[in-house]
């Protein structure tokens, strides 16, 4: 019987508007829930690790143990691997992998983490169950993802409010579900897990910086990276809809009293010893 594999897209793509998003992320400010779990001795896989940079946070709090990174990406594979090495972390390797099909025997790791990754799958609730088999019993799996129906900001922009209707439509045509946060508790417990703490948690940004630069990377993806050709190439949006919307995001950013918020939705479940 043929393996299961991945049938969804990947909305983003590795654009550098994207990049300069997934460079950001650190262990403190997209995994704070998971790392009072953590134990110097643990092995780690992280799921979808993108650039690398929660992958090597990671790694500096379990100098005795391993983690290792994998994506579906080949190319961001390399990039995870050169911010390892720029640090100098000797605990680290890193492969290309399918969350639905991983490379790994049963029981392998103490820790499965997964971030920003369900929302992007073909089958979450296949993708959880994978996550629980590579996870030693007693072990901890470890999932985070945005919920885009939660977001949330001020002042009010038609031209914000069609980004949105935007980007559901798209992310949903290519097999995702943006609104993964509010949902994860339940393919959790569809995944057959009964032990889930479930939390939540924000990004918020409203200094000048912050509007700045989160403004600009929405205004830059939404013209030029792979989310952008999927919006036109599958009837979603045209082009002169989508300099709309950019330069919403721009003029969203300029005002003194804007404020973005993204909620996540957090599981931690372990499990059965």
């Amino acid at each position: 019987m043929p393996k299961p594999h991945e049938t969804a897209v990947y909305t983003h793509g590795h654009h550098e508007s994207v990049l300069r998003s997934h460079t950001w992320r650190t262990a403190e400010n997209s995994a704070a829930y998971l790392l009072g779990s953590l134990r110097p001795h643990m092995r780690i896989l992280d799921i979808g690790c993108g650039p690398g940079t929660i992958t090597a946070d990671l790694a500096e709090r379990v100098p005795d143990g391993h983690v290792t990174g994998v994506d579906r990406s080949p190319e961001i594979v390399e990039r995870a691997r050169a911010t390892a090495a720029a640090r100098g972390l000797e605990n680290t390797g890193f492969a290309v992998a399918d969350v639905h099909a991983l490379d790994y025997p049963d029981d392998t790791f103490c820790v499965v983490h997964a971030h920003q990754v369900l929302q992007h799958v073909g089958d979450p609730v296949r993708a959880l169950r994978e996550m629980r088999r590579v996870a030693r019993p007693g072990g901890f799996i470890a999932v985070r993802d945005s919920d885009y129906g939660a977001m949330t900001w001020y002042p009010a922009s038609s031209g914000m409010d069609d980004w949105l209707d935007l980007y559901h439509r798209v992310a949903r045509a290519n097999g995702g579900e943006p609104d993964a946060g509010r949902r994860l508790k339940a393919w959790a417990i569809e995944a057959g897990f009964t032990d889930i703490t479930a939390t939540s948690a924000t990004w918020t940004f409203t200094t000048p910086e912050e509007r700045e630069w989160w403004s600009g990377l929405w205004a830059d993806r939404t013209l030029a990276s792979a989310y952008a050709e999927r919006a036109t190439e599958g009837g979603h949006a045209t082009p002169e809809r989508l300099r709309a919307v950019s330069a919403a995001w721009r003029d969203w950013g300029k005002h003194p009293e804007s404020w973005f918020s993204v909620l996540h939705g957090e599981i931690l479940c372990r499990k059965e010893a």
